[in-house]
């Protein structure tokens, strides 16, 4: 019999204590709850997904629907995001990007409900690194297997929101100059999506339409069970300038 409540992981991090849990909700017929907690940041739990599907499918709906494509994830979780992109049969290349290792390995191991799926997807890649810092190069970029390889769409998962950073460190990707590294490796016509937890922020949409050709956003709507009502999300989508 599994138990109520488990700790699945835990490593001390860079970022702070990183853990692994699962428990039993009675409250919705004993489902089965994945969650992971970075320092005191609640990062996100099997039970919340939509808008991490929605990032994918919003971002993936601004290209071409006719033309295969390379995407980029900036943050893997628990995966809900790459099993999104790799539901889109146009998907020919899927790079995962996460800067802790032991999120890849809960995958590799077959710790959490998507790893298998992922890893036995032969498009999908995880890569171990720092999003953010290879947002900043791109002379190196995303792929260490192809220095400056550009990509048909990022989509962002990993920062709260543009102001709510899980790490000090990334504060110059929101900025005119760090959005202007990051579209120089994405390609003509491409898509930049990133999710956030407030409602749409003028002043970063005014800086994607500074940078990029296009610059929308959505709100995505779900239902929490635990407080019983709807909670919002907001999901940005940018578009580069045609070839």
């Amino acid at each position: 019999m599994p138990l109520d409540f488990e700790e699945l992981d835990y490593a001390e991090t860079r970022m702070g204590e990183l853990i692994l849990r699962r428990r039993c909700m009675p409250s919705l017929d004993n489902l089965e709850v994945y969650e992971v907690i970075l320092g005191d940041a609640f990062l996100m739990s099997s039970l919340f997904t939509v808008v991490e599907i929605a990032l994918a499918d919003l971002g993936l709906a601004a290209l071409d629907p006719q033309k295969k494509i390379d995407v980029v994830v900036g943050g893997l979780g628990l995966g809900y995001t790459a099993q999104a992109a790799l539901n889109n049969t146009n998907v020919e290349h899927l790079l995962v990007v996460d800067a802790l290792e032991e999120v890849i390995g809960w995958h590799q191991r077959h710790m959490i409900p998507l790893g298998k799926t992922l890893c036995d997807d032969p498009r999908c890649r995880f890569v171990h690194g720092d999003f953010f810092a290879m947002a900043a190069d791109p002379s190196g970029g995303f792929d260490p297997d192809e220095p400056a390889r550009a990509f048909d769409a990022v989509l962002l998962d990993i920062d709260h929101t543009p102001s709510k950073l899980l790490d000090d460190s990334h504060s110059d990707f929101y900025t005119m100059e760090g959005l202007q590294k990051l579209a120089g490796q994405i390609k003509p016509g491409g898509v930049f999506a990133m999710w956030s937890d407030d409602p749409p922020d003028e002043e970063f949409i005014a800086l994607l339409s500074k940078v990029f050709a296009t610059a929308d956003h959505e709100v995505v709507r779900f239902f929490n069970p635990l407080l019983e009502r709807d909670s919002k999300s907001t999901v940005y989508v940018a578009r580069g300038p045609a070839a």
